[in-house]
């Protein structure tokens, strides 16, 4: 029977591998293609979209994650 350090290095071994794998794996697109927030699913303004192609979220989503509201 494996004891806790055993069970805690395999589920470490196991996060490395999928870190790993993911990082290797080629992204098929470099901007988010869908335009709405994950959060709230509103439209993220295109303005905002122009100034962070990257941006996931729309400002009042970011402001709330980032703790600024």
């Amino acid at each position: 029977m494996a004891d806790k350090a055993d069970i805690a290095q395999e589920l470490i071994d196991e996060r490395m591998a999928q870190t790993l794998a993911a990082r290797q794996t080629p992204r098929r697109h470099a901007v988010p293609v869908d335009d709405h927030c994950v959060d709230c699913g509103e439209t993220i303004p295109a303005a905002r979209r122009e100034r962070m192609p990257y941006a996931l979220r729309c400002v009042e989503c970011q402001s709330a994650k980032e703790g600024r509201r």
